[in-house]
């Protein structure tokens, strides 16, 4: 990724992989159609690990479809090989519909969005009948019915199910806020009372406070640029809620760099350093290392000189 920057700084690093080094292997095996190895990894992950991420790696390969498809066909009552088909359907759907507002979205590319959905819905309805705990397949059930626009009742009734057996899960709770926000339906009370709510049931140092910043950076993104985004982010009420949620999920003692971290971190790093809290966001920014990931930078502008120009100006003045 190239970008424009006097930086003596290192350049941002998006690879997920160097976050995660086992995304490389998961990679290497959903291309070769290794079905095998990536049951064996599933299968090793310990309890109460959030496998909607390494479901979502697994689901951005392309081609793996054809080796899943094979897999189902063989094997229907095979929970994970639902999972991950009906993960790889809303995947390809999504790329078809691209991340533009409705309006820029052809008739089309609507109507071929919605075909992959519901076959993915088909997968994932009988995986999570099969098995009810199945905390990825309840998370891509919540991207379905949001792409869907099956409506708020529906996507917090699916969210209820996954929370019966997984009650901070973070990559569903990221999904469901997302549905609450505004551009999907949802108010900007519901989508940060969700937020605090998931802060507060979660234990202290987990990611889920994370949630608090990002509902108030889809607020900040929501607003006209300019006076409006920066009257938002002066608000006392607003810095407080990011110190206390950085408090209890990313600076807290006990926090562990779980899958979701750098977004989480980022998503701090960005919204201090859009504040002008420069001592906070340098702190993000060091525990970032180089590390980056598309959110919440491609909010900013181009993601990397977005990145740049935010972390140099945070660690030259905190």
């Amino acid at each position: 990724m190239s970008f424009a920057s006097g930086s003596a700084l290192p350049p941002p690093d998006f690879e997920v992989a160097s976050a995660f080094p086992e995304v490389a292997w998961l990679r290497q095996a959903a291309a070769a159609g290794d079905l095998e190895a990536l049951w064996r990894y599933f299968h090793g992950l310990p309890h109460g690990t959030d496998r909607a991420f390494p479901v979502r790696i697994v689901s951005e390969v392309d081609g793996v479809e054809h080796a899943l498809r094979a897999r189902v066909e063989a094997v229907p009552d095979d929970v994970l090989g639902l999972t991950l088909l009906g993960a790889r359907e809303v995947e390809i759907g999504w790329a078809v519909r691209t991340a533009f507002r409705a309006e820029h979205v052809s008739r089309e590319q609507f109507a071929a969005f919605h075909g992959h959905l519901r076959t993915a819905e088909q997968y994932l309805i009988r995986a999570t009948a099969l098995d009810p705990s199945a905390d990825a397949a309840w998370a891509a059930r919540l991207n379905t019915a949001r792409g869907l626009q099956l409506g708020q009742n529906e996507a917090r009734r699916r969210y209820r199910q996954l929370a019966k057996h997984h009650p901070h899960h973070f990559t569903g709770q990221a999904r469901l806020l997302q549905q609450l926000c505004p551009k999907w339906s949802g108010t900007w009370e519901d989508a940060h009372g969700f937020a605090r709510e998931c802060m507060l049931a979660a234990p202290e140092g987990a990611l889920n406070g994370g949630l608090v910043a990002e509902a108030h950076l889809e607020h900040w993104l929501e607003l006209d640029a300019g006076q409006e985004r920066t009257a938002y982010l002066r608000q006392p009420h607003v810095h407080a809620e990011l110190v206390e949620s950085a408090g209890r999920s990313v600076a807290h003692p006990d926090f562990a760099r779980g899958y979701g971290w750098v977004g989480v971190e980022g998503t701090y790093a960005a919204l201090f350093s859009l504040m002008g809290d420069t001592v906070r966001a340098a702190h993000h920014f060091r525990a970032l290392g180089n590390l980056a990931s598309e959110f919440p930078w491609s909010y900013l502008g181009k993601p990397a000189e977005a990145y740049v120009k935010h972390r140099d100006a945070a660690l030259a003045r905190g």
